[in-house]
């Protein structure tokens, strides 16, 4: 499966943005989904996932209550709603795919995921 995120951009905090997610190849409600970011000079995060039905979600705990991730399995895009927008969200957030035979939960760990898109810069300012 190949991922294309898009949405990412400059945003005054308080603000929103949404960003897409979407996957081409096989069919999009195979695979478990997440959001990660990764900031300047630090690790990739995680920030969200979702399994492939939606029926159950995860967020980490420095987003919970602002953002929100959705699926559209019949448009094969994964939404990552944020709201509240803070300086400390400014990243690049990468959106991953696992299948969801292999792992049948959506996983915090990078590790986890084997698919990955190219990332897409999301500035905050304060």
């Amino acid at each position: 499966v190949q991922l294309q995120a898009s949405g990412g951009g400059l945003v005054q905090a308080g603000g929103s943005l949404r960003l897409s997610c979407v996957a081409s190849g096989r069919p999009a409600f195979t695979y478990n989904m997440g959001w990660f970011r990764q900031a300047p000079g630090k690790e990739r995060e995680f920030v969200a996932a979702i399994r492939r039905s939606g029926s159950a979600t995860d967020y980490a705990d420095s987003v919970r209550g602002r953002f929100t991730i959705t699926s559209d399995n019949a448009k094969s895009t994964v939404y990552l709603q944020m709201n509240s927008l803070k300086p400390e969200d400014t990243a690049v957030y990468y959106c991953a795919a696992v299948q969801s035979v292999v792992i049948g939960y959506a996983p915090r760990e990078t590790g986890e995921y084997h698919y990955w898109g190219r990332g897409t810069l999301v500035t905050v300012s304060s």
